[in-house]
């Protein structure tokens, strides 16, 4: 995970699940990313074990320290936030040195490396907006120009970052482009902007290819991202027919690579995103639904793994 020090207790699904855990009366364990380390041929880590509180400022408490071999551990939650770059890559590769079938991974690290969040929803290119990926400026100019309004997105952007709209005849189009492309040497999303998007885009967070429950995310304040980490305020949703629809179509394209817990998003009847590294969004489905979504996802991790909580 990312540091526990820094995490956000009342908005952070990682959170919510160790607390889950622990309720059970499993032990809790973290690590980071720069913990991870092989010794002749066995992936360890550097893991602390720890109590944790919806408390600010005391949220946690280490109770003890320990290099720990993976398959030492029942389940194994890889919930580090993107981006997905060359260290992320091999900590999966490492991951996979873990002997005797253990841990359980929640999400497999083969699967992590294979889905691109923002590429991955192209193998269902009939479920998502008219887009166009690639760095080449008169292809990405004459696409916006098609469409005529369009959405940038940077392949390994998160939490809405680097996300622009551009308009047909925008002034800036062609220095945002060389910019985004660094001059025509890095890929780029070009989507055609969908109007629903003025309502929010909707969070559908997956549990092993079936909705666990849905949060509209609504833009505040003139900002056209439904992110969020972007200030958008989250209100109560269901899931549309063409929602579930999506849903039944992506199961064994997720299932087929190990991507049990995972947050779509959809705006209007498009998919246009597929996060599977850390997606948040049950604590906001909890809080709007008096559910307990968490519980659901310790209840299919302990099943998996065939964990119980220890004594």
């Amino acid at each position: 995970m990312d540091p526990l020090e820094g995490i956000a207790i009342h908005h952070d699904t990682t959170f919510a699940l160790m607390l889950e855990c622990q309720r059970r009366g499993h032990e809790t364990l973290c690590f980071y990313q720069e913990d991870l380390y092989c010794l002749d041929g066995r992936a360890s880590a550097r893991m602390r074990s720890v109590s944790v509180r919806r408390e600010r400022g005391r949220h946690f408490d280490v109770l003890s320290e320990s290099d720990l071999a993976l398959e030492e551990v029942d389940v194994l939650f890889l919930r580090k936030d993107p981006p997905v770059d060359t260290a992320y890559w091999h900590a999966t590769q490492l991951f996979e040195l873990a002997h005797g079938g253990r841990p359980f991974f929640i999400n497999a690290p083969s699967g992590l490396r294979d889905a691109n969040e923002k590429l991955f929803a192209l193998k269902l290119a009939d479920l998502i907006p008219r887009t166009l990926v690639g760095s080449d400026l008169e292809k990405l100019r004459a696409f916006v120009q098609e469409v005529g309004h369009a959405v940038l997105k940077p392949v390994d952007g998160f939490a809405g970052r680097g996300v622009l709209q551009v308009k047909a005849g925008d002034a800036n189009l062609n220095p945002l482009l060389e910019l985004m492309t660094v001059r025509g040497t890095q890929a780029l999303i070009a989507q055609a902007y969908i109007p629903e998007s003025r309502a929010g885009d909707k969070r559908i967070m997956l549990l092993d290819g079936e909705p666990l429950g849905a949060v509209l995310r609504v833009p505040e304040g003139g900002d056209p991202r439904g992110n969020l980490a972007a200030g958008a305020h989250p209100v109560k949703a269901s899931l549309s027919a063409r929602e579930r629809e999506i849903c039944e179509r992506l199961a064994p394209e997720l299932a087929a690579r190990g991507l049990y817990l995972v947050g779509i998003d959809v705006i209007g009847d498009y998919l246009t995103e597929v996060n599977v590294t850390s997606p948040t969004g049950l604590v906001e489905i909890d809080a709007l639904d008096g559910s307990s979504l968490e519980s659901r996802v310790i209840d299919f991790a302990e099943r998996r793994a065939g964990a119980a909580p220890r004594q």
